[in-house]
């Protein structure tokens, strides 16, 4: 596989692949780090989400100026070097107990990410420039997709050991280790990389760094405090009188605006021959903003799903194996654990005020009585993050049947275009949305638990959706961008990830206004449905663009 792909592809496949363990151990215990009412945070589903939403999306709208500086200036090695140092120790932090703290820790990972996730992809993209591994961008990037993969599946086995073992601080600094190991085997790949690892420069034509800080970030900075500030009407469902939901959701917005408009501004003062490349990405990354809206709810509201509504219980040979390896918890069925409970299924006192802890309370409020143990009898339950391993294992599987089926097609001359994949990527993972459904109306909306396969059919669905897109639209953004932004508009399309991601927690946080659970996941389905409608509208004017630049 590796022998007619640039000999790089090995280093950067394995430094992503230890970079996404760190990332995903992380986000695979995030929001259950913050509710967790002994040894986190005791946050409520709406505040774990809010601020879940706001971390990720920021986490993709730094590499809008990493990849800035990287292409101007400090080049593609030494920015991803530094990101991935910045990561480690933001991973390391995130365990101690502290809320200033977990704020610093974030802001670390927040700025490590700017600098390593958009130019290790551009890096990759560079050697696919040349014209002996043209042919080969698409196959490169999904070899490169399935590979990170690996590391976001075997991340949240090690994450639930340490945590069950020794702790969340333990579960988080293996998450900075598997960091640190990402940045080594990057750096033992130095002599494959050549000059593709040179900052460009700044080109005439090119905005100043100057300019962009005043006209930009500066900018950025003033509407994302006016949105702190500002104050919407206030009525009985909205007690904060934010504007959009929560304070931290104003100031995203009114943050991106400045930055948005400088996206928009490319286009016009682009060159002739860059205008319809640059308008062609700029209207993808306003589509797959849906996409991603949805597709993180896997660390918000599906990990909610797991731990509540998903029958984790384990018997016979499996559970004392799962126990053996520290993958599952044992808890202890007592009836003071079925008292009322709060909107995150949390047991309250009779007074209905003061939160009465218990390991594990929530399991047993809606599993059935028949099935319901004997009083002080113990059960084995696998711990919830496994499920975060649902979707990259289904990556990992799904790439190369993915590839072959895209080979087959093209040696048939009927490959369909990168745009029309992406089109199709957002209607099948609409129709993952339906799954979920079918399992709210399984378990009789939350009153009983049901199988895990549900959600192990979701990921699936969802995965070849992701597998159409994700990585379609990492090649399609190195493909049509002009040379002199190409980090720049890679950084684009994670500003597209950003505003999704960011919109992902906004959904999230609405998880408990919901009584009924099919609604909630029928309203991400009508978002990804409209996206999908529009993409295949824009399809024909996409596919003359790339055939315009004489690719496909």
């Amino acid at each position: 596989m590796w022998s007619k792909h640039p000999k790089s592809l090995p280093y950067l496949f394995l430094s992503e692949m230890w970079e996404r363990f760190g990332y995903y151990l992380m986000i695979g215990i995030f929001t259950l780090y913050l509710k967790d009412t002994e040894a986190g945070f005791g946050m409520t589903e709406k505040q774990s989400a809010d601020l879940y939403g706001t971390f990720i999306a920021l986490v993709f709208l730094t590499p809008f100026i990493g990849g800035l500086i990287a292409d101007r200036y400090l080049g593609y090695s030494k920015s991803i070097i530094l990101g991935g140092l910045f990561m480690a120790a933001g991973y390391m932090l995130m365990g101690i107990r502290s809320l200033p703290m977990l704020y610093l820790a974030m802001f670390l990972v927040i700025v490590g990410n700017g600098f390593f996730k958009p130019n290790i992809s551009t890096l990759l993209g560079s050697f696919y420039a040349e014209d002996k591994y043209k042919t080969l961008k698409d196959e490169g990037y999904n070899v490169f997709y399935m590979g990170i993969n690996i590391g976001a599946f075997i991340c949240n086995f090690f994450g639930a050991a340490l945590y069950n073992i020794l702790g969340w601080n333990w579960a988080f600094f293996a998450a900075g280790v598997g960091m640190i190991i990402g940045v080594i085997v990057f750096v033992l790949g130095t002599k494959h990389y050549g000059i593709h690892t040179s900052a460009k420069g700044v080109k005439e034509g090119d905005m100043p760094l100057s300019r962009i800080v005043l006209l930009i970030l500066l900018p950025s900075l003033i509407f994302g405090l006016i949105g702190w500030f500002l104050k919407g009407v206030e009525s009985s469902s909205n007690a904060n009188s934010s504007v959009f939901g929560s304070d931290s959701t104003d100031a995203f917005i009114f943050a991106c605006i400045p930055v948005v408009l400088f996206y928009a501004s490319l286009y016009f003062r682009a060159r002739a021959e860059e205008k319809r490349p640059i308008g062609a990405l700029l209207t993808i990354f306003a589509v797959v903003i849906m996409f991603w809206a949805v597709f993180k709810l896997n660390g918000s509201a599906l990990n909610t799903w797991a731990n509540n509504y998903t029958d984790r219980t384990l018997s016979g040979t499996t559970a004392d194996m799962m126990a053996n390896i520290k993958l599952s918890s044992e808890i202890t069925y007592s009836k003071d654990s079925l008292f009322a409970v709060d909107s995150q299924f949390r047991p309250i006192k009779e007074d209905g005020k003061k939160i009465k802890t218990y390991d594990y309370p929530s399991y047993f409020q809606n599993v059935s009585n028949q099935e319901l143990p004997q009083e002080g009898e113990k059960v084995q339950v696998w711990s919830t993050n496994l499920s975060q391993s649902i979707n990259p294992f289904w990556v990992i599987i799904l790439t190369p049947l993915v590839v072959a089926f895209f080979s087959f097609l093209k040696l048939r001359n009927r490959e369909p275009s990168t745009p029309t994949k992406i089109a199709f990527g957002l209607l099948v993972s609409a129709l993952s949305v339906l799954v979920m459904v079918a399992a709210v109306k399984a378990g009789n909306n939350g009153q009983e638990k049901v199988s895990v396969w549900w959600l192990v059919a979701n990921y699936g669905v969802i995965t070849i959706g992701e597998l159409f897109l994700s990585p379609m639209g990492l090649s399609l953004v190195s493909k049509l961008s002009p040379v002199s932004i190409t980090s720049l508009m890679m950084g684009g399309w994670f500003l597209a990830t950003s505003i999704g991601n960011k919109l992902s927690g906004v959904l999230a946080s609405m998880w408990d206004t919901y009584n009924d659970k099919a609604s909630f996941f029928w309203v991400n389905f009508f978002l990804l449905l409209g996206a999908t409608a529009l993409m295949f509208v824009l399809i024909r004017r996409l596919n003359l663009v790339m055939r315009e630049k004489g690719i496909s």
